[in-house]
């Protein structure tokens, strides 16, 4: 526990933000199996993955030496748009919750994408500008990493499309309209655009679409497309990397302090965030520096960790990516059309999936109703709207600060406010009104997930 008072918001100065992002492979005992090629059933070379992302993205993707790579300065120019960003000591939740828990959140909403996506959104953007591209296209769920991209490729001068999941397209029309704003196409997806969407669509009629449906479709456009490449919003190490921002200047601030964080919490889609903010703390942890408690979150409706299985699988719906070593539903599963569209993903970062497999973190699953009770809570003592992704961390506070309450405990609970809710009304609404359902996907419903696995 900190021994001094703690401001409400500790802020970051822009000379302080990080100059190096931290490459949390670097430390790990295990390294995660490589993407395979499905059809040689072969590790990926390099040549292979640059036929699809940026050069540098694929060079970082594959690093598993450096325990810090530099933030270009043309990054960290980008960067000074938003962040530092602040670190909040939550006193009113404590209050409210009656426990001696200390609870800080690192609120990444404060940039006009509502998220933490524009980190990795810049760092993509930038790299693709400096190959000489022209274009990139994307996938998005719930419209934040489509916003980011669409930021940072108006910043870079880029062109982009992106293939929004049609049930967020639908939910969100407000999101869509931010991303055209700023310059992006947005197709909803699965789409007849595509030959993987009209695949799709074919054996799912109707279907609101899925993280891997949309992939498919990016993918497919990126590869047919002369001067563009394909950039991905979460799951692959890469990303994982650029967010490491988000640990990094929680433990800056943090140490000002002498604060260390008994539980780190974080919700789970594919990872990004989650990466992020655990990485320094993780990398300590593999390094026997600390015995931290850390917590992803995921939705029962789509829980990818806590029922999946670990094994290799394709990225998409449509079977086109390399093979990834992960946590997995089976890129087959077709997940229920709840409010957490970030999370709406059947698959987990390889790097995470990794880590949990060799026990150095925990999982909780939990239903959308419980979510949303929890982020009430929380705008009406915090004064901040979160995200239905972000809820889940939240929801996972609470329940562990309660029992703070009920042991006596004055632990330490840090969790990540990844983004705001204010796209996301129509989920408000329907849990106002008491519609909202909470789905759980039946043994069925995963059996015919994990009936398409590729046999490796």
């Amino acid at each position: 526990m900190s021994a001094k008072k703690i401001p409400y918001k500790l802020y970051l100065t822009e000379e302080e933000m990080p100059r190096t992002w931290l490459n949390l492979k670097a430390f790990m005992k295990n390294a995660h199996p490589p993407f395979l090629n499905p059809a040689t059933g072969k590790p990926c070379a390099a040549e292979e993955l640059e036929q699809v992302f940026c050069k540098e993205c694929v060079e970082q993707e594959l690093n598993t030496s450096d325990e810090e790579i530099e933030i270009p300065a043309g990054i960290r120019d980008f960067y000074t748009n938003f962040r530092p960003s602040p670190l909040v000591r939550a006193y009113f939740l404590e209050r409210a919750l009656d426990t001696p828990a200390e609870i800080y959140y690192k609120f990444e909403g404060n940039n006009t994408s509502g998220s933490h996506k524009l980190n990795s959104a810049a760092a993509q953007a930038y790299y693709a500008k400096k190959q000489g591209l022209t274009s990139v296209t994307t996938e998005t769920g719930a419209g934040q990493w489509g916003t980011a991209l669409a930021m940072a490729c108006a910043f870079y001068g880029l062109e982009l499309k992106v293939f929004m999941v049609k049930t967020s397209y639908e939910q969100k029309p407000y999101r869509k309209e931010v991303i055209k704003t700023y310059g992006g196409n947005v197709i909803p997806s699965p789409s007849d655009t595509t030959e993987a969407g009209r695949k799709i669509l074919a054996e799912f009629p109707g279907t609101g679409g899925s993280l891997g449906c949309a992939i498919a479709e990016a993918v497919e456009t990126a590869v047919k497309t002369p001067g563009c490449r394909y950039v991905l919003g979460s799951v692959l190490d890469h990303v994982l990397l650029h967010q490491s921002v988000i640990g990094l200047e929680c433990k800056t601030a943090l140490d000002k302090y002498g604060v260390r964080p008994d539980v780190i919490i974080g919700c789970m889609g594919g990872g990004s965030n989650y990466g992020g903010l655990v990485a320094p703390y993780m990398a300590e942890k593999l390094q026997g520096k600390n015995d931290v408690d850390f917590i992803g979150v995921e939705p029962a409706s789509c829980p990818s960790m806590s029922r999946g299985k670990y094994a290799y699988d394709y990225c998409d719906s449509a079977k086109i990516t390399p093979l990834a070593k992960m946590y997995t539903l089976g890129c087959g599963f077709m997940p229920s059309a709840d409010h957490a569209g970030g999370l709406r993903y059947h698959g987990m970062s390889p790097v995470l999936s990794q880590l949990y497999h060799d026990g150095y973190m925990r999982v909780r699953a939990v239903k959308q109703t419980e979510v949303f009770e929890a982020a009430e809570k929380f705008a009406r003592c915090e004064g901040i709207l979160p995200a239905p992704e972000s809820a889940h961390a939240i929801k996972v506070a609470v329940d562990e600060a309660v029992k703070c309450r009920q042991t006596g405990e004055k632990k330490v609970i840090l969790f990540g406010l990844t983004g705001t809710g204010y796209f996301d009304l129509a989920a408000y609404k329907s849990f106002n009104e008491g519609t909202m359902k909470d789905y759980i996907p039946t043994d069925e419903d995963l059996g015919r997930g994990f009936a398409g696995l590729p046999e490796v």
